[in-house]
């Protein structure tokens, strides 16, 4: 099997919201009379953070410092999350695109590095092949350029179902998921302002980001023919994506792949190093 591979593995960082938290100021504009919620901040080559399900810009937040040192940082919340509003009762990955490039349009904005945490990184796989002249380098952040199978799409209706009986149930049960099982009580304050933050993604937005995603296109060709260099970051602990189950699509390809050591959530349960190796990428492009 032929792939970059780098492991890495840390020290469990500490929860310290009071001195890397940082909050820019929000902006919106209006796309197909839908508000879309955004933030820019610093200067130099442009990077876009994509969040996931069931999460939002501030998910960013305690990057943002480090990273508009040296770059012009975008943080946009998609369609039906955050405060951007919903656009429809599906959010195709195509939508969730064409939003993100009229954002960057707006914000004449050329090319960019992007960074896509899980159904961001669904989104950005989408903007590539729709917008490739615009992409500069790609991260995959616990994501995946495969399609949904069968068995994932049908976990995605009764995903529908379960959160149209019980809301604020289905949202603190998928977020624990999220996290690795030991991860779960080690931080779990972190943990709970995670679910309250998704617990703001309203019932519509949800279900049109699971049938979105249901519905996404493979695009696993753009990770063996990008002209840009792309890095893939998987938790080994993962147990939304299985590793085991993802590292092979970029087989033959010129990609990276960095297997870091707890669950879906890196950017929490391996803040450091993520912070680290996402900012040894953006110096190199």
């Amino acid at each position: 099997m032929d792939i970059n591979l780098v492991i890495i593995y840390f020290a469990k960082p500490t929860f310290q919201p009071e001195t890397r938290n940082l909050k820019p100021e929000t902006k919106n504009i209006h796309y197909k009379n839908t508000k879309i919620n955004y933030t820019d901040t610093g200067k130099g080559t442009a990077v876009v953070l994509l969040h996931g399900f069931l999460e939002n810009l501030g998910m960013w937040n305690n990057y943002i410092a480090d990273f508009s040192k040296k770059n012009r940082v975008v943080c946009i919340d998609l369609l039906g999350h955050g405060g951007s509003e919903c656009l429809g009762y599906i959010h195709s990955m195509e939508d969730q695109a064409d939003m993100v490039h009229e954002v960057l349009l707006k914000l004449r904005i050329r090319k960019a590095i992007f960074v896509g945490h899980s159904m961001g990184g669904y989104v950005a796989l989408a903007f590539a092949e729709h917008y490739p002249d615009m992409m500069k380098g790609l991260v995959l952040l616990n994501s995946t350029s495969k399609a949904d199978s069968d068995e994932r799409k049908a976990n995605r209706d009764r995903a529908i179902l379960a959160v149209k009986q019980n809301y604020t149930a289905f949202v603190r049960m998928a977020i624990s998921n999220l996290f690795s099982e030991d991860n779960r009580e080690l931080l779990k304050d972190q943990v709970e302002v995670v679910k309250l933050e998704a617990l703001k993604t309203p019932l519509q937005g949800i279900i049109a980001a699971l049938e979105g995603m249901k519905i996404r296109n493979d695009r696993e060709v753009l990770l063996h023919f990008a002209p840009y260099p792309i890095l893939l970051i998987l938790g080994k602990k993962d147990g939304v994506l299985n590793y085991e189950d993802n590292i092979d699509q970029i087989e033959g390809s010129k990609a990276t792949l960095i297997a870091l050591p707890d669950g879906h959530m890196s950017h929490i349960e391996n803040e450091a190093e993520l912070k680290s190796i996402l900012l040894t990428f953006f110096k190199k492009i």
